[in-house]
C-alpha cells in the first residue's frame, strides 16, 4: 500500500498552524465563490419571470428584492372563456432591512364555457385583487408576510401568509418554511349577502442547494386542507341523465411534492456556430399531487433560456400534465350517491402547453436603474377523457392562448 502524505505533513501528522489557517481560508474563499456564483446563476435564470413569477426556493435568503415597479397586461382566450386586464406592482426597500410591496390586479371575464352554455347562460364579470407584502432581512434569514383580498360580484377571498427563508451551511443551502390561511365568502348572483363560506390552509417546506457554481437544485413539499363550501352554486351534475345540483364533500386535504433543477449550460455551446459567447440555461421540474378525493396529478416541465446579444433574453418552456378523476366524479352517474359532480376539472384529463417569452433591455444606467420590456405567449391544449360534450357526443377538448405584456423598472 502506498500512502500519499500531505505536503504539510510532519512527524506529528498535523500541518503547521499557519498552513492550517491558509487551508481553512482557501476553503472559505472557495465556498464563498461557489455561493456567489450560485446566487448570480439564480438571478440570471430568474430574469423575465414576470409580475407573478420569480424563482421560489432559490438561494437568495438574505438578499432583499430590489426596488421595483412593474405593469402587466394579460389576455386569455380558450374554452369559451375570455379574460383580460391590467396589473401593477410596486416594491420599495427601507433601511436595507425591509422591503414593502403592493400589487393591484383586475380581471374582466366573459364566460361562455361548456358548463355555462349547456346548463346556464353566458355572463360577464370583473374581479379585483389587492396584494400587500413586507420582507424583513435579519442575519441569514428573510421573513416575508403577505395579505391579499380579492372580490367578485358573488365571491370574496382573503388570505394571509408567512414565509421564512434561512441560509445554512455557509449559504450553500436555503431552507424555506411557509404557511397560508384563506377565508372565502360564497354568494350567488341575484341574491343579497353570502350563503356559505370556505376555509383554506397551506403548509410549505422546501430546500434549495447550490450544487456547483453553475447548478442549483430544490425540493419542496406542500400540505393543503380545505373546509366549507367547495363547489359551485351554478354547477349541475348529471345523474340518470337528469341535471341535479352539484354536491361535493365539505372537507378536502391534499399533498404535493416538487423537484426542480436548473443550471447554466453556456459551456455546451463553446466553439459552436450557434449561441457561442452567450449565456444559456435550462431547467427541469416535476410535481406530483394527490388528495383524499382520489385525484392524482403529474406535471412535468422543461425550459431553455438564452441571451441574444447584450439586450435580448429569450425563454421557452414545455409542460405536460395528467390528472385522474375524483372518486365521486361522473359524466353521467348510473347510480345516485351522496356526492356527485360533473365538474370536468375533477375528471380525467391530459393537458400540455408550449410557451415563449422575449425580454428587451430598453435602458440601463449601472447602479441607478434599468428598464425592460417583455412579452410572452403560451398555447395550451386540454383533452378530457371522461367528460362528454353534449353538443357533439364526443369527449370534450379545447385550445387556449395566454398573452402577457410587461413593462419593468428596477431602481
Amino acid at each position: 500500500m502506498v500512502v500519499i502524505k500531505s505536503p504539510h505533513a510532519r512527524s506529528g501528522g498535523l500541518p503547521p498552524e499557519g498552513a492550517r489557517a491558509a487551508d481553512r481560508q482557501s476553503r472559505i474563499r472557495a465556498r464563498h465563490l461557489i455561493r456567489a456564483a450560485g446566487k448570480a446563476l439564480a438571478r440570471v435564470l430568474g430574469l423575465g419571470s414576470g409580475l407573478f413569477g420569480g424563482m421560489a426556493g432559490t438561494a437568495q435568503a438574505v438578499d432583499l428584492p430590489p426596488d421595483h415597479a412593474e405593469a402587466m397586461l394579460h389576455v386569455y382566450d380558450g374554452g369559451g372563456v375570455r379574460a383580460a386586464g391590467p396589473a401593477v406592482l410596486i416594491r420599495k426597500s427601507l433601511f436595507n432591512k425591509v422591503s414593502l410591496s403592493a400589487t393591484y390586479y383586475v380581471d374582466a371575464v366573459s364566460n361562455a364555457s361548456i358548463d355555462v352554455v349547456t346548463t346556464a347562460s353566458k355572463y360577464s364579470e370583473t374581479r379585483q385583487q389587492l396584494d400587500l407584502g413586507i420582507d424583513y432581512a435579519v442575519r441569514d434569514s428573510l421573513i416575508h408576510v403577505s395579505a391579499s383580498s380579492g372580490k367578485e360580484p358573488d365571491y370574496i377571498a382573503q388570505t394571509f401568509g408567512v414565509d421564512v427563508s434561512q441560509e445554512v451551511f455557509g449559504g450553500m443551502t436555503t431552507v424555506n418554511l411557509g404557511f397560508t390561511e384563506g377565508h372565502d365568502a360564497v354568494g350567488r348572483k341575484g341574491e343579497q349577502g353570502y350563503f356559505d363560506h370556505a376555509e383554506h390552509w397551506q403548509y410549505r417546506l422546501g430546500a434549495t442547494q447550490i450544487l456547483t457554481p453553475r447548478w442549483l437544485a430544490s425540493a419542496n413539499v406542500e400540505a393543503l386542507a380545505d373546509e366549507g363550501y367547495l363547489g359551485s352554486p351554478y354547477r349541475a351534475a348529471r345523474v340518470f341523465g337528469t341535471l341535479v345540483p352539484e354536491n361535493v364533500p365539505r372537507t378536502r386535504s391534499g399533498r404535493a411534492i416538487k423537484f426542480r433543477a436548473l443550471g447554466d449550460i453556456s459551456d455546451w455551446f463553446r466553439g459552436g456556430s450557434w449561441g457561442a459567447g452567450q449565456r444559456h440555461s435550462m431547467h427541469a421540474e416535476y410535481r406530483y399531487y394527490w388528495d383524499n378525493w382520489g385525484i392524482k396529478a403529474h406535471t412535468l416541465e422543461g425550459g431553455y433560456s438564452r441571451y441574444f446579444g447584450d439586450k435580448w433574453l429569450g425563454d421557452s418552456w414545455l409542460r405536460f400534465n395528467r390528472q385522474s378523476a375524483a372518486l365521486f366524479y361522473s359524466d353521467n352517474a348510473p347510480v345516485e350517491t351522496l356526492y356527485h359532480t360533473t365538474n370536468r376539472q375533477l375528471g380525467t384529463f391530459n393537458s400540455w402547453s408550449l410557451g415563449g417569452r422575449a425580454t428587451y433591455e430598453y435602458a440601463k444606467v449601472p447602479g441607478r436603474y434599468d428598464i425592460k420590456l417583455s412579452g410572452s405567449l403560451e398555447y395550451v391544449r386540454f383533452d378530457y377523457q371522461d367528460f362528454t360534450d353534449s353538443r357533439t357526443g364526443k369527449p370534450y377538448a379545447f385550445n387556449g392562448a395566454l398573452l402577457q405584456l410587461y413593462l419593468t423598472a428596477n431602481f
